[in-house]
């Protein structure tokens, strides 16, 4: 039996099937293949086109041909650390983990405790019902108040409600009582609208649209302090809503008090211009003085025909010449000369009481009279709406009612310290891992 030959010493090298010791599997799998099919140089050392495809002919001693050397690569060095490992650890302590330490520190350390008071509230309308609108219908005067919890929310973060606010409770020394606390205190030398965006960090808002409930998170440094804030928020936004329904009355009845103002004035230019008349004509009431005069045509009409018939009387019986034949014709001369002169009163140039054409007259007074009477008619029919505006107006009733009282705190929950720090270390560690991607990006492609 031979001895077969040691391996070589500058690496493994495999004759045919066989793969080396330190070649794996997989590698024997990639590498076996690929040189079988590799072509053979030829004479000269060239290699044919179509030799990769041509099988190897048969030894004639039947033994299988050398399968080609593999030279397989060294191993990897093993990985050390790098200058830019060490500029991305420091770059990461200098811009995360340290600023993330001073806001602990100062969280931790100096930050002032914050007490928080909640109050809730929500604007409710109150309609009593009338027995005219269950009789046969007024039309409603007023609309719904959800635009008066619009504008509620509105007027709590206004710089109003602030200077009202500061004046009566001095929010500049509340919010800046703390004085080594230059983060979460005021300054007291600020501004106004310094203060009113101190008050956006101070009072949070919560109002659903859907219910019309507003929820308010007040905070201070004292729990005391809170609830003073709360409680005068809720009085000032009662106020506001006060006004704004005795706004909603003054419209509701504006117009309604302008055509009663406008009916009284003509009422009264009506019978003003009545009362000049009869002082000017000295008549009372034409119609009255119309009666009196159709009354005394009667009368000498009676007379005129008793005269006529004793007129005719002394005709019949008396002789020609005699004396009270002629009387009795005087007579009835006077008194159709009278009803004559009574009856052109009534006619066009006839002289009235007042020494005035009688027909102009009372056409005057006729006309003063239906103007009168028009504005009297005017005038109750927009008393009788005013009054019915008032009523509607006055049983529609708005106002605050307040579903949560300002509460007093007995522990301090603010400022929310692991929060606050986790968000912080959050965002310097997204911002410095951002700054990181885009330098060595840029840097790759140059």
């Amino acid at each position: 039996m031979t001895q077969e030959p040691p391996p070589p010493k500058h690496g493994p090298v495999s004759f045919g099937r066989n793969r080396t010791r330190d070649q794996t599997p997989a590698d024997a799998e990639k590498s076996g293949p690929a040189r079988r099919d590799s072509p053979e140089p030829g004479p000269g050392g060239k290699v044919s086109a179509n030799a990769g495809n041509r099988p190897a002919k048969p030894r004639g001693d039947g033994a299988q041909p050398p399968a080609p050397q593999i030279a397989i690569r060294p191993i990897a060095p093993q990985a050390r650390v790098k200058k830019r490992h060490r500029w991305l650890i420091l770059s990461l302590m200098l811009v995360v983990v340290v600023p993330v330490g001073l806001a602990t520190a100062y969280l931790y350390l100096r930050a002032a405790d914050q007490y928080a008071s909640t109050v809730g509230f929500s604007v409710r309308t109150e309609e009593v019902g009338s027995a005219v609108e269950i009789l046969g219908g007024i039309t409603d005067l007023g609309q719904s108040s959800g635009s008066d919890t619009d504008i509620l929310y509105e007027y709590i973060q206004s710089q109003e409600l602030v200077t009202r606010i500061d004046a009566t409770l001095d929010l500049r020394k509340i919010y800046s009582r703390p004085d080594d606390d230059p983060v979460f205190a005021f300054d007291p030398t600020g501004s106004i609208e310094d203060l009113v965006t101190y008050w956006g960090r101070m009072v949070k808002i919560y109002y659903d649209g859907g219910t019309g409930l507003i929820e308010l998170r007040v905070l201070a440094f004292r729990p005391e302090e809170a609830t003073a804030i709360a409680g005068a928020i809720f009085l000032e936004s009662s106020r506001t809503i006060n006004e704004l329904s005795a706004i909603a009355r003054e419209d509701a009845t504006r117009y309604a008090a302008e055509d009663l103002d406008s009916a009284v004035e003509r009422l009264k230019q009506a019978r003003e211009a009545l009362t000049q008349f009869r002082s000017r004509t000295q008549i009372v009431d034409p119609e009255a003085d119309i009666q009196v005069q159709m009354g005394l045509l009667n009368t000498l009409n009676q007379q005129l025909a008793e005269a006529l018939i004793e007129s005719d009387l002394l005709n019949s019986t008396l002789r020609a010449g005699d004396p009270r034949i002629a009387t009795a014709g005087r007579r009835i001369t006077v008194i159709e000369a009278r009803i004559a002169d009574e009856r052109r009163k009534f006619g066009v140039g006839g002289q009235g009481p007042g020494g005035e054409d009688y027909a102009t007259v009372v056409a005057e007074f006729e006309r003063l009279s239906v103007d009168r009477e028009f504005a009297e008619q005017a005038y109750i029919a927009a008393l009788a709406n005013y009054d019915t505006a008032r009523a509607e107006a006055q049983r529609k009733s708005r106002y605050l009612a307040a579903y949560v009282k300002p509460t007093r705190a007995e522990t301090s929950q603010y400022p929310q310290r692991e929060v606050l720090i986790g968000l912080t270390a959050l965002f310097l560690f997204l911002g410095w891992a951002i700054a990181m991607l885009v330098y060595y990006s840029v840097r790759d492609r140059r």
